[in-house]
């Protein structure tokens, strides 16, 4: 099944002077998040420089692969940030690579890590490009990054509290400079953002089970719309922007996030039980085994055992060595991709009842081949469940969602999945299901009912902020 891609993790580290491991342990924790690509940049303050000298590595690949221990006795600093990436703005090219630098006349180096997608950076970039500005990515962050860098504001907090006021969309932000490390969130909240101490050091990350890996204790959420600036000396939080309705990711406690982490104050792991119990409630089927989808299908699956009382069985073993494969067989493997990954064990399924959890379906590509496999192994009939609702719509803010005219559910009816998919049950948890497992009314549904909480679509002229900032007109020379 294709999944939903999140775009980025996030790590950052001030007081430490091992901040490289700690940053480099952080993305270990967060790889899930993006496998494209990672970036590590330090702030080295020598007392004979006026200036920290910055050094930093970028590199596309896993971060096991891609950083060693020869790199990272290079990267200096007992301040720094990092970050894990897919490509969901901007396309595979290493200048891309986060995190992204400049030099400021008054701050010196300045470094930005982004999680999550600016929903009006194509028409603010147009805006200063005509303005003289040269881009030399293709990422929205740099965005974010001209306009620090051609703000005029002299403190570097006023200047972040001005493009929080011209840009749109989501995102957690994690900034550098020489003295200083911010942790910034957007005011909906689209994206999740932590922070922890470890000894001296504080820590910033998307993910708790960064921090847990770290050792880390103390660890709060970063609010939606605060501004926590980070000194050798303490914090200081900030809500430069009225309170608004927060609007978490509702995938990333179907999908993103691990499930040893705790997101907007909920534990994820129970999140998800909590949806496979929803869903045996909605979709009850008489079967012999509950079998997941693993990894990520496998809270749910256990959730949905409990409700109806159906044990739960390993029927599916998922390889975890698998990376990225050039070689196929020359004679023809049918679902070779997939076979790589999955391999049923044959007893659990040979002439059962069986159904079958995942947490989503998106193209269904993935879903028929799988099916097609649990048949040849000899399934009496599969009822496939799925523990969230029928996406339908794009997301822009942050997840690597396929067009709607790609999106299975927005084209085609719950029976005409089931036909093609080929089972013999198929049922999603319903919106007011997932809400009830959620337990809250601050998500983000857009996916799966269109209702969007900001104008998105490209088209729409870009009208500047006067909270707390007055727009882009304020930044031209």
């Amino acid at each position: 099944m294709a999944k939903l891609r999140e775009e980025c993790g996030v790590v950052g580290v001030l007081g430490d002077p091992e901040a490289a491991n700690l940053i480099y342990l952080g993305l270990y924790a967060l790889q899930h998040r993006g496998q494209e690509a990672c970036g590590i940049v330090c702030f080295d303050n020598d007392e004979k420089q006026e200036r920290a000298i910055l050094h930093g590595h970028k590199a596309f690949g896993l971060v096991g692969d891609a950083i060693n221990r020869e790199i990272l006795e290079k990267l200096q600093g007992d301040i720094g940030i990092g970050h894990v990436r897919y490509s969901t703005s901007g396309g595979r090219l290493l200048q891309n690579i986060q995190p992204f630098s400049f030099r400021s006349p008054r701050y010196g180096h300045i470094s930005i890590a982004h999680n999550g997608n600016l929903t009006n950076a194509k028409i603010i970039r147009e805006e200063l490009e005509a303005g003289g500005a040269i881009f030399s990515t293709t990422s929205d962050t740099e965005v974010f990054m001209h306009l620090l860098a051609r703000s005029r504001r002299p403190e570097l907090k006023d200047r972040i509290v001005e493009v929080m006021g011209i840009v749109r969309g989501a995102y957690s932000l994690v900034i550098a400079a020489k003295d200083v490390l911010f942790a910034v969130r957007d005011p909906f909240g689209y994206r999740p953002l932590v922070i922890g101490k470890k000894g001296n050091a504080t820590i910033v990350a998307s993910e708790t089970c960064a921090l847990d890996l770290l050792d880390a204790s103390d660890y709060s959420e970063v609010q939606p719309g605060e501004i926590i600036e980070i000194t050798r000396t303490g914090r200081n939080s900030s809500f430069p922007f009225a309170a608004t309705k927060k609007e978490f990711c509702s995938f990333e406690p179907i999908y993103f996030a691990r499930p040893d982490s705790y997101l907007f104050e909920d534990s994820i792991y129970d999140l998800r039980k909590k949806m496979g119990e929803e869903l045996a409630s909605e979709s009850q089927v008489e079967a012999d085994h509950v079998i997941a989808i693993p990894d990520s299908g496998m809270p749910m699956a256990i959730g949905y055992s409990n409700k109806s009382k159906i044990p739960i069985e390993l029927g599916l073993i998922r390889n975890h060595y698998v990376g990225r494969t050039f070689i196929e067989p020359s004679q023809e493997i049918r679902d070779f991709g997939v076979k790589l990954k999955l391999n049923p064990v044959s007893e659990k399924i040979r002439g059962k009842k069986i159904i079958l959890v995942d947490d989503s379906i998106v193209r269904g590509t993935t879903s028929v081949k799988i099916v097609r496999m649990l048949r040849k192994a000899g399934a009496k009939e599969i009822h496939f469940r799925v523990g969230s609702p029928p996406i339908t719509h794009s997301c822009y803010y942050g997840v690597d969602t396929p067009a709607r005219k790609d999106l299975l559910a927005a084209q085609k009816t719950v029976k005409e999945i089931k036909e093609l998919i080929g089972v013999d049950s198929l049922a999603y948890l319903s919106l007011e299901g997932l809400k009830r497992a959620l337990g809250k009314d601050s998500y983000c549904f857009a996916c799966f009912n269109g209702k969007y909480q900001e104008e998105i679509f490209k088209d729409v002229p870009f009208q500047p902020t006067d909270v707390n900032g007055p727009g882009l007109s304020s930044l031209e020379n």
